[in-house]
Order: C-alpha cells, then sequence, then structure tokens
C-alpha cells in the first residue's frame, strides 16, 4: 500500500440528513440531533479515501454514522450531498450516486463486495451456499456452468468450507461459518473494493478470531481493499492499516492505526483507547 497510488476510493462531503434542516442546524445540534428543527444529521461532510491493498478502519460507537456510510456507498440508501469516486469506474471521473440504475447494479456486482453484520441481509438462506455464490456470478453475466462451479469451489475453499456442504442452504450454518458465505459471495466477481460491516459482532470470542484471521487470509490472496467498519477498536487494531474515528456522524480522527493507538488525541479517541487497555 502506497499513499501515493491513486485511490480505490474518493469520498467528498458525504452528507446523510433526515429532515429538511434550519438556520440553527450549524449551533443547536445535541448530538446529531438539531434541538431547533428536530433534523438528524446521520453523517456530516464525511471525506475519505481508501487506496490499493489497504485496510481502512472506522471505529465509534452505536449512531456514530458507520453503518451508514456503508449502506450510502453500497446504495442502500440515498445520501443527501457528496461525492463517492471509484478508481474502476469511468476512471474515477463521476461519483457512483450519479449512475444509471443499471450502471449500480454493474457497480455492485463487478467493482464492490459488502458483508453486512446480519447475514440475512447478504444472503438467501433457503438457497445453497453454492447458488448463492453462483447468483453473484450469472449478475456479472457468467453463464458458463463448468467455470462457475470451479469458481465456487474456489470461493469456499478460500474461505475454509468444505465443499461437500456447498448444496447445503445458509440457514443450517453456524453464525462464523454464514459470514464465510457472505465473505465468498463479495468476492465472486474479484472486486476491488469489499465492504465490511461490522461482520464479527454477536459471533463467539473463538469465531471472531476465525473470521478475523480469514480476513487476514482473504486479503493477502486477493489483493482487495477493504473499509472495515466496527465498535470494537481490537478489531480495528488487528486489521487496519490507517483508522478513522467517527462520532455522531462526523470523522474526529483519523491516521495510522498504530499512531491513533499510541497517541490518540480527540478526547472521544483517547476514551476508547483507555477502554482497550
Amino acid at each position: 500500500m502506497r499513499l501515493t497510488e491513486t485511490p480505490v476510493l474518493t469520498v467528498r462531503g458525504l452528507t446523510v440528513r433526515y429532515g429538511d434542516g434550519c438556520p440553527a442546524c450549524g449551533t443547536s445540534l445535541e448530538k446529531n440531533r438539531c434541538t431547533a428543527c428536530g433534523t438528524v444529521w446521520a453523517l456530516r461532510n464525511v471525506s475519505l479515501e481508501l487506496f490499493p491493498g489497504e485496510v481502512l478502519g472506522i471505529v465509534g460507537e452505536s449512531g456514530s454514522g458507520k453503518s451508514t456510510l456503508m449502506k450510502s456507498l453500497y446504495f442502500d440508501l440515498t445520501p443527501t450531498e457528496g461525492t463517492a469516486r471509484l478508481r474502476d469506474y469511468r476512471d474515477g471521473g463521476a461519483s457512483i450516486w450519479e449512475a444509471s440504475g443499471a450502471e449500480r447494479r454493474m457497480i455492485k456486482n463487478l467493482l464492490m463486495g459488502m458483508v453486512y453484520q446480519n447475514p440475512v441481509l447478504g444472503l438467501r438462506m433457503d438457497f445453497s451456499a453454492a447458488s448463492n455464490i453462483a447468483e453473484k456470478l450469472i449478475a456479472a453475466e457468467n453463464r458458463n456452468a463448468a467455470k462457475m462451479t470451479g469458481r465456487v469451489t474456489e470461493l469456499l475453499d478460500a474461505v475454509e468450507i468444505l465443499t461437500s456442504r456447498m448444496g447445503e442452504a445458509p440457514k443450517n450454518f453456524s453464525g462464523g461459518m454464514q459470514q464465510r458465505v457472505q465473505i465468498s459471495k463479495a468476492l465472486a466477481n474479484n472486486p476491488a473494493l469489499l465492504l465490511l460491516d461490522e461482520v464479527t459482532t454477536g459471533l463467539d470470542l473463538s469465531v471472531q478470531a476465525k473470521v478475523l484471521d480469514l480476513i487476514r487470509k482473504i486479503k493477502a490472496r486477493y489483493g482487495v481493499s477493504i473499509l472495515l467498519v466496527s465498535h470494537d477498536l481490537a478489531v480495528i487494531r488487528m486489521l487496519a492499516d490507517r483508522t478513522i474515528v467517527m462520532l455522531d456522524g462526523q470523522i474526529v480522527e483519523i491516521g495510522l492505526t498504530d499512531q491513533i493507538l499510541e497517541d490518540p488525541q480527540h478526547p472521544y479517541t483517547q476514551q476508547l483507547v483507555h477502554s482497550l487497555i
């Protein structure tokens, strides 16, 4: 990872607002809600860059805007303002939020993959694990049955799921296995960008460790850039090259993960780091 390279993802001025806003919004916010008009600012002027091969961690408490950021990038909600440019979409010359419906499907199927905290959002629980991955391949217009079978087998092997279970439905799998199927599905078409939203939350500690180790192996094997959201700074410390700290819809600190852990500047970051020690 070299920060002189062209970013895989560049976000500028991302704002998500629920309400019309008012002149008092700039001065009368309590947390991220305006006490004058009731408008909620889920994200306020968020900007970031993600570089090739980098893991960029995003940490913050519940309600800080982490998941709203991820949902905005994956078209699960529409931002109020801002731009997001992918290096591989129109050579980075246009925001993905200006894309047509067909282009958005292409971006989701080819250029990025998403792994949700709740596997129900990312998987068809009654379909087989193989069918879930094949669905992503077919969406990218891969129609060769033999090649699809080979790719499914490769991906399930990469996430350490026995191919003898590829015909089983994810509803029969443990939470950790469901997350691994999600990861394999997200990687199906070799995206440059992988979005991981609280992928270890709710898992047993031993299962968390296996999923985190898997993410490290996936990064090394596929060279994918990863945007990793977590409320747990221990997870960020293990995986992230750089870290963004969010509070009340804003970025309050950004830097190399080691620097943030060793010398946090913002009071909220200091509180997070001290809670980890």
